[in-house]
């Protein structure tokens, strides 16, 4: 399919990569064109944009930007160009604030999430919380001792968390959908859980899992 990335960080270049070389037509959109010269070159027909080019480009969509930046870089890049559009949604709204003891501030409470103020503001656009609580270096075909981790994705349209599970599965993924976008109130802290022993002991090869007991016979 065609995927428009909005966003220029590791996430979105991971991510443009992996899905690039698994067939997708990608186009990443950014502010600063020349700073992925190099991921350009080195990915063969994938294309550079404007986040409007991405919006407008892509059967489904990723936001990878900033926590604090998605907001604006959805008004950039077109509400209208992304409405009734699958956008994933890779953010997470840490604060600019250093850790505590290993631990992210966040910007929003624990009665909220960015997840529901993206879909409060853009109600046309069918969000999907995913790809936001693992690094960059894992996001397409993780490979772990345990097998497949588990993303865990929330979001209010069935059907567009049906797509991301879907894509999800095509690299590496099982998926846990934990209901609507309510639901990212405790996703999105995942990231802190992720990051700590890498902020406190530089561990950053680690996944999450969800595990159910055996079947009874």
């Amino acid at each position: 399919m065609k995927v428009g990335i909005i966003g220029s960080g590791d996430v979105a270049q991971a991510l443009g990569k992996g899905f690039t070389a698994k067939g997708h037509q990608v186009l990443l959109g950014t502010s600063s064109p020349a700073k992925l010269a190099d991921w350009k070159a080195a990915n063969s027909g994938a294309q550079v944009g404007s986040f409007a080019d991405a919006a407008a480009f892509g059967e489904l969509v990723v936001l990878a930007v900033k926590g604090h930046a998605a907001v604006a870089a959805v008004k950039a890049a077109g509400a209208q160009a992304l409405a009734g559009k699958v956008v994933i949604d890779a953010c997470n709204p840490i604060a600019d604030a250093p850790p505590v003891n290993g631990v992210l501030q966040f910007f929003t409470g624990p009665n909220e999430s960015l997840l529901e103020t993206l879909q409060a503001e853009f109600a046309a656009v069918r969000f999907v919380k995913a790809f936001n609580s693992v690094g960059s270096g894992f996001m397409v075909d993780p490979q772990f001792e345990g097998g497949a981790p588990t993303m865990f994705i929330a979001g209010n349209d069935a059907a567009a968390k049906a797509t991301v599970s879907q894509l999800l599965g095509s690299v590496g993924w099982d998926s846990a959908d934990m209901g609507a976008a309510t639901a990212a109130r405790a996703i999105e802290p995942q990231c802190m859980l992720w990051c700590i022993p890498g902020l406190l002991r530089n561990e950053w090869a680690h996944a999450f899992k969800l595990v159910k007991p055996v079947a009874a016979k």
